[in-house]
């Protein structure tokens, strides 16, 4: 059994020994990355993809200075940085769909997806930054935008409706097509669309079983078209085929840095049971394109660190640990892997983008 014991100024874990233990990859965080406007700042950053030409895509929790509270109807805007990390454009500013940016990625022909937690939708962009097609509709003004967790109360976990979302998470590709949400806070399930954006199924529901998800929050598919969803309150990752048939499971349970610091005291905040449930809980997923017989996966919050594993779940390394200092991480909500030893990493708690070579 795992204990967890606090004090002020760290966080003692100690841990079974049937814990996986595994080695330490070396790396540099580029600093000072990417080079944004004199006077302009990230909020929260939600999502980071890379697109062919190796621009950098950054879907920030930020707003225009009009705008109100954080959840509110601007709380999301996308940026687009050359290789380098030179500022080229915001795209779609004060866009109707924005409400809480979750995640941005880019597909085979180079068009942006970004997908908006509160305003329920789905937005493809083609590369110019048009938008071309959007799933899922904007609650309406009259309602309001309150978070998921006020709206649907523990338990209410309502009937999912084919083309319509409650706090859709992440989108990802098969090689035929064929596309794949993670939806999300509330309805729990995947929705599959064919490649002419028909709807054509959906699997899942609220639960701790075998296809069941509890915030299926990230997903990726690998070049056999493995579909692997990253069920992060359940502390695990599920692989299913294409059609939604279960395949197997795997979870990681790598002891964090006993020196490390939780960032905003995140870790004092739960419980024990909590905390061993957010260790190696997946808050994001990246299959790099130059070596696909592995993964990265981001940790949730506390202890928010990277793994590279392999597709079956044997972690390979660790990157990093918990904390506000270059290097370290909290809120690895996002990854975006061009290659195997090049990773950008969107925190959340940290409200910034970090580059890392991987040595």
């Amino acid at each position: 059994m795992k204990r967890y014991l606090f004090s002020a100024l760290a966080v003692l874990v100690v841990m079974p020994s049937w814990a996986q233990s595994v080695p330490q990859i070396k790396f540099t965080s580029v600093p000072n990355f990417p080079d944004l406007p004199n006077g302009q700042n990230f909020g929260e950053v939600a999502g980071v993809a890379v697109n062919s030409k190796g621009h950098l895509f950054v879907f920030s929790r930020s707003m225009p200075i009009i705008a109100g509270p954080a959840v509110s109807p601007a709380s999301g805007e996308l940026f687009e940085f050359d290789a380098k990390g030179h500022f080229i454009r915001e795209i779609g500013k004060g866009l109707y769909g924005w409400a809480e940016a979750h995640s941005v990625r880019i597909d085979k022909n180079d068009n942006i997806w970004a997908i908006d937690k509160m305003s329920n939708m789905i937005i493809q962009f083609n590369p110019a930054g048009r938008v071309v097609m959007v799933f899922g509709r904007k609650p309406e003004a009259a309602a309001g935008l309150e978070g998921p967790e006020e709206v649907h109360k523990e338990g209410e976990h309502l009937p999912a409706q084919d083309s319509s979302f409650r706090a859709p998470t992440d989108i990802a590709w098969d090689s035929k097509g064929n596309t794949y949400i993670t939806d999300g806070y509330i309805n729990s399930r995947v929705a599959k669309f064919d490649k002419n954006a028909d709807f054509v199924k959906s699997w899942g529901e609220f639960g701790t079983g075998d296809g069941q998800f509890r915030v299926p929050h990230s997903i990726a598919i690998d070049k056999n078209d493995n579909v692997y969803v990253g069920d992060r309150t359940n502390h695990r990752v599920q692989v299913f085929n294409t059609d939604g048939k279960f395949l197997r499971k795997f979870q990681i349970d790598v002891p964090p840095d006993m020196t490390s610091q939780p960032v905003n005291n995140i870790a004092r905040s739960l419980s024990a049971e909590a905390i061993k449930q957010s260790v190696g809980a997946p808050n994001s997923l990246c299959i790099p394109a130059d070596n696909p017989d592995v993964m990265f996966l981001g940790e949730s919050t506390f202890p928010g660190r990277i793994f590279k594993i392999t597709l079956d779940g044997k972690v390979l390394g660790v990157i990093g640990r918990s904390g506000r200092k270059l290097g370290e991480f909290s809120g690895a909500h996002a990854l975006a892997c061009p290659s195997e030893h090049l990773i950008y990493v969107g925190e959340s708690s940290n409200w910034r983008v970090q580059k890392l070579l991987l040595q």
